[in-house]
């Protein structure tokens, strides 16, 4: 029997129960997804989901929308696909003689970007500043995105061709980067069965949930943001990133390994913060973030196995 959660944190303990519960319905397996993506939208970041095709990444994301009751977008990035597709434009009515913003898919609570490296740059940096800054600026004027615009951008790990990889400073904007593994067999027996016993393809994406109340999202965001940190996990925290900023990982990165780390405190029922929930965090928080040597990847490595390797050179706080 797990432990009862912390007082001060019920809400984010609650909704993360019930999100994994919720989401579990339509998709089998993949908790790690699951959880990562609650992660995101309960630290108020955006998200990089890199799989193949076919692991669930866009009914993962339309499923969490759909539990969480907030709007939904989906754009499909494209080589010719400008800026005014995403942002919206201004349109010239002849009936007033004057122009009128139009808003694009970027004005709503979830948007999937499905394949964002195929989008030109111009675009993404479009998408991506308004992923920074909140806000979309046309003509001058400043329009405001809603508090819980959340962005999940996905990428194909395997299929290079007619892409425009993001460069680093822009995958710095992401909090997380989530790989999707291909499911175990008896994930994907268990999707054979879904799918065996739907009438229509789309069934699934209507199974029937049972949405959570605003209220309680606020709250889990608030407490997550309260968690205790002991002055000890601050030097533990930068003791992780420091060797991580030699290797091309921004100041951002400590603030985000904090703030994922707290919400992994939360989910677990605890108001404070202990060296396993940084340890959890640190992997999906730095991996978009280091840029190896092309000697280090002959060799074998990879960014998760070098910020492993980081963990455990670094020593625990007393």
């Amino acid at each position: 029997m797990p432990e009862p959660p912390e007082p001060q944190v019920q809400s984010a303990f609650q909704l993360f129960a019930d999100g994994r519960a919720q989401i579990g319905r339509v998709i089998a397996g993949q908790q790690q997804l699951i959880d990562q993506a609650l992660l995101t939208l309960l630290c108020g970041g955006h998200a990089l989901i890199e799989g193949v095709p076919g692991v669930a990444k866009t009914l993962a994301v339309k499923t969490l929308a759909r539990f969480l009751a907030l709007d939904f977008r989906r754009v499909q990035g494209t080589p010719d696909m400008m800026p005014a597709d995403i942002l919206g434009t201004s349109i010239f009515s002849p009936k007033t003689s004057e122009f009128s913003f139009h808003k694009g898919p970027v004005f709503t609570q979830f948007l999937l970007a499905d394949e964002i490296n195929r989008m030109p740059p111009r675009t993404q940096a479009a998408l991506l500043e308004s992923m920074e800054e909140r806000q979309v600026t046309m003509d001058g004027e400043a329009h405001p995105l809603d508090p819980y615009f959340t962005v999940f951008a996905t990428q194909n790990p395997l299929e290079f061709e007619g892409t425009y990889p993001l460069p680093e400073a822009q995958l710095d904007r992401f909090l997380l980067k989530i790989r999707v593994p291909y499911p175990s067999v008896a994930d994907e027996l268990t999707v054979l069965e879904r799918h065996h016993h739907s009438v229509e393809p789309k069934d699934l994406e209507l199974t029937p949930l049972s949405p959570v109340d605003h209220a309680l999202l606020a709250c889990a965001r608030r407490e997550i943001r309260a968690v205790r940190i002991e002055p000890a996990l601050f030097d533990y925290l930068l003791a992780i990133v420091r060797p991580a900023l030699a290797l091309g990982a921004s100041p951002r990165a400590s603030t985000s390994l904090m703030l994922v780390a707290k919400a992994h405190a939360a989910r677990d029922g605890r108001d404070f913060l202990i060296p396993d929930d940084v340890k959890q965090a640190a992997i999906p928080v730095l991996r978009h973030r280091l840029v190896l040597r092309p000697e280090a990847e002959l060799e074998g490595f990879d960014t998760d196995r070098v910020i492993a390797d980081i963990l455990t050179a670094t020593a625990l706080p007393k």
